[in-house]
């Protein structure tokens, strides 16, 4: 059954998610009749559809936990999207019946007729997301005053982009200044910021968040793998890894797991979070090549080879045992490559569907972060002060001399200065390297950066 709703029979026996839910309340020290408080803050596709999840398996113990998600009120749903929130509602007879018996179909005919606005908060209660109308959720309780949501929250599931992070949590940091108890954070957000001063260094969203509020990083995981949010809801077998301390993650990881949704843990946080923007980057680009090319096969692969010795390289300037990082890193990517937004993005950009001068916030498909990442990447490796030596010239330069995918994706999507058609030139460049020779090189140079994770020198092992 695809998308069980509370009282209908959620994901998770119900045995098995009384269990589960006990642990965590246990472990939170939430005594009998303190309601365990898991609030959403944002309300994008995969934001929404983990709060779902959450429901799903948990909504009918309602006496012990509470799932909210809090969005920004005032979001109308257009007419094209109203129209085809109408198809998908009468499509499915699952959903044509929940809406009748809530009262709440007519709304959706007077909307379809242009009698009526629809908004994306009061639609969201009725379990419709507006990134994501073509898979109807569970309905969720929705709030619109983040202070109201956020104030006594247990744990709260950061669903925004990187690029809105810093500044809602920074309001939130606000409204829990006189909080006795640290909540906990698990950060859905893959995207990064760069920070040049004193020294280069990556700022990832959990650490925007700890920055924000004051909550320790201790308290803050990120949880991210190969997945796009509709197919999960749709019970698509996927996997995940969530990150952080000792303390919280393991219990996470077993509160978080469903059977067609097996959540694994690490401790390695902040590179495993970088990770998640770095493939955003590489995928706007495969997206281009995809369409130049008219979808060839021989075209994709010789950028995914090119673009996979990038992605390899740059690991080792972030981690001192990068290869524990080539399978999640190259599993994000591949699904990233197939299905995500980023090389849908890069997709239409090269068939003039889409211009940059629309900016990176799609309508229907939200924030774009591989744009903000490819600039952070970009700024980040083009320091002096983390020179590596050229393979021929043997004089110091600036990784990101060695990294020509991404040199290109700077030029065409933040200076401006090459149109799409260039990232198709890079890749067929006569001097490029043999991926094979851009691993071996990075594997025989010490590249190790631990500066650009806010790591000491010392902290070769961290």
């Amino acid at each position: 059954m695809v998308g069980s709703y509370a009282n209908g029979g959620g994901a998770a026996p119900a045995a098995v998610a009384a269990e589960k839910l006990d642990e965590l309340r246990l472990l939170l020290g939430k005594s009998d009749g303190d309601t365990l408080r898991v609030v959403g803050v944002g309300a994008r596709a995969w934001g929404s559809v983990f709060c779902a999840l959450l429901q799903d398996a948990y909504g009918r113990h309602r006496d012990r936990v509470q799932v909210r998600v809090w969005r920004r009120a005032g979001r109308a749903v257009d007419r094209a999207d109203a129209e085809r929130l109408f198809e998908v509602i009468n499509s499915r007879e699952d959903v044509l019946r929940r809406l009748i018996r809530r009262c709440a179909y007519l709304k959706y005919v007077e909307a379809r007729l242009g009698d009526r606005t629809l908004h994306a908060d009061e639609i969201l209660r009725d379990g419709f997301c507006l990134n994501m109308l073509d898979t109807p959720l569970c309905p969720l309780k929705v709030v619109t005053n983040l202070q109201e949501a956020v104030w006594d929250a247990d744990i709260v599931i950061n669903g925004l982009p990187s690029t809105e992070t810093r500044e809602v949590f920074g309001e939130i940091g606000r409204y829990w200044k006189e909080r006795i108890s640290q909540p906990l954070i698990i950060s859905l957000a893959k995207g990064i910021e760069a920070s040049l001063d004193p020294v280069p260094r990556i700022i990832t969203p959990t650490q925007m968040i700890s920055n924000a509020t004051g909550v320790p990083l201790e308290n803050i995981l990120y949880l991210g793998g190969p997945n796009i949010a509709s197919e999960i809801y749709n019970k698509e077998y996927a996997n995940a890894r969530i990150c952080g301390a000792d303390k919280w993650r393991k219990h996470l990881a077993n509160f978080l797991r469903q059977p067609h949704f097996i959540v694994w843990d690490n401790s390695d946080l902040i590179t495993h979070e970088v990770m998640g923007g770095l493939k955003n980057v590489y995928a706007i680009g495969a997206g281009m090549v995809a369409a130049l090319t008219n979808e060839s096969a021989t075209s994709k692969s010789v950028y995914f080879s090119l673009c996979t010795s990038e992605m390899i390289y740059i690991t080792h300037l972030l981690a001192p045992e990068p290869e524990k990082l080539a399978g999640p890193l190259l599993a994000d990517t591949y699904v990233t490559l197939l299905k995500g937004r980023n090389a849908w993005y890069g997709q239409k950009l090269a068939k003039g569907e889409l211009t940059l001068e629309m900016g990176d916030s799609i309508k229907g498909k939200g924030t774009i972060q591989g744009v903000s990442a490819v600039n952070a990447f970009y700024e980040l490796l083009s320091q002096g002060s983390l020179s590596v030596m050229h393979p021929e010239t043997k004089k110091a330069v600036a990784p990101v001399e060695l990294c020509p995918i991404l040199k290109t994706l700077y030029k065409i999507l933040i200076k401006r200065e090459l149109t799409t058609n260039s990232i198709l030139q890079a890749i067929r460049d006569e001097s490029m390297y043999d991926p094979r020779e851009r691993i071996e090189m990075a594997q025989r140079q010490s590249l190790y950066r631990p500066s650009l994770l806010g790591l000491p020198k010392a902290d070769a092992k961290a």
